[in-house]
């Protein structure tokens, strides 16, 4: 069972039909919607500010997300795939939204709807990531537009994918 800690008055909330994996670590001021998965490794660490997750998100593992105290929060909309090992801090991720593994997303940067951010990426501090977008690079700069059908097919079958991985661990 994964661990669930509780810190400084806060309990973590896991929405319904939710994966955590054995090993993942939720602490805090955490909360989550339904259909989520949070993997091997992963680290929501919502003990100096919150970390709001929505629907349908999978947080690939390996990936730490943490905040700043009293200065930067993380929100994560519906229909988000976080790859492995992606450190996110302080952040806004919109709706269907695709990070790659590795990436880096750091304080008070907004990734905008239907965007893509590349491997290996590094999303500066305060980074307006345009909707419907691919961002790639150190720092991360804007590579070229892509289409909502594009990224909503791509990352749709990404959450369904994970959904279904998911659902190979209930009841073990």
């Amino acid at each position: 069972m994964a661990l669930i800690k509780s810190v400084r008055g806060y309990t973590p909330k896991i929405g319904e039909n939710c994966f955590l994996a054995e090993n993942a670590t939720i602490i805090g001021d955490v909360e989550m919607g339904k259909d989520c998965s949070i993997w091997f490794n992963t680290v929501l660490r919502g003990d100096v500010n919150s970390i709001k997750i929505g629907n349908l998100v999978n947080i690939q593992d390996g990936s730490v997300l943490h905040t700043l105290f009293e200065k930067s929060t993380i929100e994560i909309g519906d229909n988000v795939s976080v790859g492995h090992n992606v450190t996110i801090h302080g952040a806004k991720i919109c709706n269907n939204v695709l990070i790659g593994m590795g990436s880096v997303i750091l304080d008070n940067a907004v990734i905008g709807e239907n965007s893509i951010i590349a491997a290996g990426a590094v999303v500066t501090k305060g980074t307006i990531v345009e909707p419907n977008s691919l961002y790639a690079g150190v720092p991360a700069k804007k590579i070229k537009e892509v289409s909502p059908e594009q990224t909503k097919e791509l990352i749709q079958g990404i959450s369904t994918n994970y959904k279904m991985y998911a659902s190979w661990y209930a009841g073990e």
